[in-house]
């Protein structure tokens, strides 16, 4: 039975979620047809494009994605602090970007006089704007809407173009959260459809290797080294680790056998307190072991409380591991 979105994500235990979407019969429906042989594979390029975009509207960042041929991963971030830091103008210029908003917003945008009763209108306006441009759901719904919209325009046809509603797993701390990440930014080598990170395309870490060589520029949250005091906002990990954990972990997927692994340990994982087994176990089955949270047993015993849910799937998981993070 689907969950309300309320008892899947919980902002005061952790602002970070995996988001999935998928194609309705999970139909190749933005990849290759294999039974047509007919390509849709632009529609990939239509949905990073969308989603990088939406990231510069919403007070929402974007820690990894990768646009599969019939599914969506996202690891996101909700900054509830820029949202509130906004100005009514900025809230009204940004919802604009996306939606026609009301008469009093244009009136308001364009600098017209409001009398009071228009003004508290207003204001309350504002303030479910300001609540919807830090909203997950709103986030993608104005994916799924848009990207769906395009397909069935592009196919001369009406009716669904995703399943119901998107998947969310709260990540309830930085082991949870960067493992999700190398899982997500995984997936085309995982299917086969990818060798290397760097020619994965319409994913997350093939933008942060082109920008180390300066060929792509992106808008994904940023790498910020070690914890450490007055950090600035980003992951708290440096992006040298992470690809360089993301090639080994490749490696060692395409082999397809976990004994041939180098046990020289990298930086980042004994960080996380994870050995290679746990690592590769998270990143090639992160969403068959959690459900709506993962991290460590007592972050989850935590959301489970938040959330008002009796049990949640993956605690043994939890226990095993990411006992050490």
């Amino acid at each position: 039975m689907p969950q309300p979105r309320s008892s899947q994500i919980s902002l005061s235990d952790t602002p970070y979620y995996h988001c999935v979407s998928r194609c309705v019969r999970r139909s190749f429906l933005c990849g290759v047809d294999s039974y047509s042989g007919q390509s849709y594979e632009h529609r990939r390029g239509w949905v990073e494009e969308r989603l990088l975009f939406l990231s510069s509207v919403f007070a929402i960042d974007i820690c990894a994605y990768a646009v599969m041929s019939n599914h969506v991963h996202v690891v996101l971030y909700v900054d509830i602090k820029q949202a509130m830091a906004w100005t009514d103008n900025e809230i009204v210029r940004r919802w604009h970007l996306l939606h026609k908003g009301t008469l009093l917003t244009q009136m308001f945008i364009r600098g017209d006089t409001l009398s009071q009763g228009q003004r508290l209108s207003l204001d309350d306006t504002i303030a479910e704007y300001r609540r919807r441009l830090h909203d997950i759901s709103w986030l993608m719904r104005n994916l799924n809407e848009y990207i769906a919209r395009e397909a069935n325009k592009e196919d001369d046809c009406t009716g669904r173009f995703w399943e119901g509603r998107f998947k969310s797993q709260a990540l309830l701390d930085e082991a949870a959260i960067i493992t999700c990440m190398a899982y997500v930014d995984l997936n085309p080598i995982r299917a086969k459809i990818a060798d290397t990170p760097e020619t994965s395309k319409h994913t997350s870490i093939q933008q942060r290797l082109g920008s180390l060589k300066q060929t792509i520029t992106h808008s994904l949250m940023p790498f910020v080294g070690n914890p450490r005091q007055d950090m600035p906002k980003g992951i708290a990990f440096s992006l040298k680790d992470y690809c360089e954990l993301i090639d080994t972990t490749g490696r060692i997927i395409r082999s397809d056998k976990a004994g041939h692994i180098d046990h020289q340990q990298q930086p980042i994982l004994q960080r996380l307190g994870l050995s290679y087994e746990q690592w590769l176990t998270l990143t090639t089955e992160f969403e068959r072991h959690f459900c709506y949270a993962a991290g460590g047993e007592m972050m989850m015993n935590q959301f489970k409380e938040h959330t008002g849910h009796q049990r949640i799937r993956g605690m043994g998981k939890a226990k095993t591991l990411l006992r050490c993070a």
